[in-house]
């Protein structure tokens, strides 16, 4: 019942609601995006294309004198797409790598784009423009036009994404090969890139120039950690993005003088963190468990091979050694009780006395079995 009811208090606000949906969108195109960018190590990209796209803004309003989130958007769009050509032809026609091109495009544009608003606030009707809202992000002045565009734009970003995916999917893991196919790779390179404009500029109003990219990288750089398969790694990173949008929404609604965009990256960054901790096969925690694993078993088959040389050396597979024995011949990390108690819940070995250990028969066994596989592996 009470859940019911906080549904409905969400969904009866206007702006939560609208909040909402329009984060819900973000957190989505992004993480989709994100992921492909990720992949074709273009994620940096997605910081120079957010940032150049205050320029674009700047002059829609100065050209326009329309403070239409259309207007601005369509702006910030031909800006950041503009910047993009520019440091792909840098990069193509200089000795100037990407990294470098990306840092001076970035710098440039946002440099001009903070002149143009320094000018801008010079005029009588700075106050009005609404600018600022851009820059860090201010999701609650969305509005459900807004939210419309927002919606409608992601929809031709994942058609694209559908209908180009065969040779989205190779040109990312290898564009010698897509080029080989016959794939135009000069174009899936210049479509992968728009789509990533279109997704940054969707996220603008949201979360802002500054904090755009992270809302590209963050999503991505946690599905990455969990699977090794493109399907699930962009299904998974469009997820975390919507739910990053969505927690860090209402997270935001329900704590006073708390900005929506940077709690919604706040909630990403966190994701990001607790998938490299504890994602099976990449956590670091989880490669950690495993490690110990591996060296317990290696230390346990160690121990075992031990016990049957020395009882080869006796001549009788039955022979009681001595733990000083056995402590004395055994590597010295290893952890020689819980070895011993290991061989001993497998059946391995067995406890005639106090202070001394014997193979039992399926030890033995296990034993040679274990030392066969070595030689024919050495």
């Amino acid at each position: 019942m009470e859940l019911l009811q906080t549904i409905g208090i969400v969904f009866g606000d206007y702006t939560l609601r609208t909040v909402l949906l329009g984060a819900l969108i973000l957190g989505g195109v992004s993480g989709v995006l994100g992921a492909l960018a990720l992949l074709r190590r273009q994620s940096l990209l997605g910081d120079t294309i957010s940032h150049a796209a205050l320029p674009g803004i700047a002059m829609a309003f100065l050209l326009s004198g329309s403070k239409s989130s259309l207007v601005l958007l369509s702006g910030a769009a031909l800006s950041g797409w503009l910047a993009t050509l520019f440091m792909l032809q840098v990069v193509r026609t200089s000795r100037i790598k990407d990294d470098t091109a990306l840092g001076l495009v970035l710098s440039v544009f946002f440099g001009f784009g903070l002149v143009l608003l320094t000018f801008i606030q010079k005029r009588p009707d700075a106050a009005q423009a609404g600018l600022d809202k851009f820059l860090f992000g201010q999701a609650a002045t969305l509005m459900a036009e807004d939210v419309t565009i927002m919606a409608w734009l992601s929809a031709l970003v994942f058609v694209l994404v559908v209908l180009f995916w065969k040779e989205l999917k190779v040109y990312l893991f290898d564009s010698g090969f897509a080029e080989s196919l016959g794939f135009p790779t000069r174009w899936l390179d210049i479509l992968l890139l728009s789509l990533l404009v279109i997704t940054i500029v969707i996220g603008l109003q949201t979360v802002g120039v500054v904090l755009m990219s992270a809302m590209v990288v963050a999503p991505a750089a946690a599905a990455r950690q969990w699977t090794h398969r493109l399907e699930r790694m962009v299904l998974l990173a469009g997820l975390f993005g919507m739910f990053a949008g969505v927690s860090g929404s209402l997270t935001s609604s329900l704590v006073p003088r708390l900005p929506t965009g940077p709690t919604i990256v706040v909630v990403a960054t966190i994701m990001v963190l607790c998938s490299l901790l504890f994602a099976p096969a990449r956590g670091i925690l989880w490669n950690r468990f495993r490690l110990k694993r591996q060296q317990k078993s290696i230390q346990v088959h160690i121990a075992l091979l031990t016990l049957l040389d020395l009882a080869e050396h006796h001549r009788d597979y039955r022979h009681q050694h001595s733990l000083e024995v056995v402590r004395a011949v055994l590597p010295r990390t290893t952890h020689l009780s819980r070895t011993l108690k290991e061989l001993e819940e497998r059946g391995w070995i067995t406890v005639p006395r106090k202070g001394f250990v014997a193979l039992t028969a399926r030890g033995v066994e296990v034993a040679r079995r274990f030392r066969e596989n070595q030689e024919v592996a050495g």
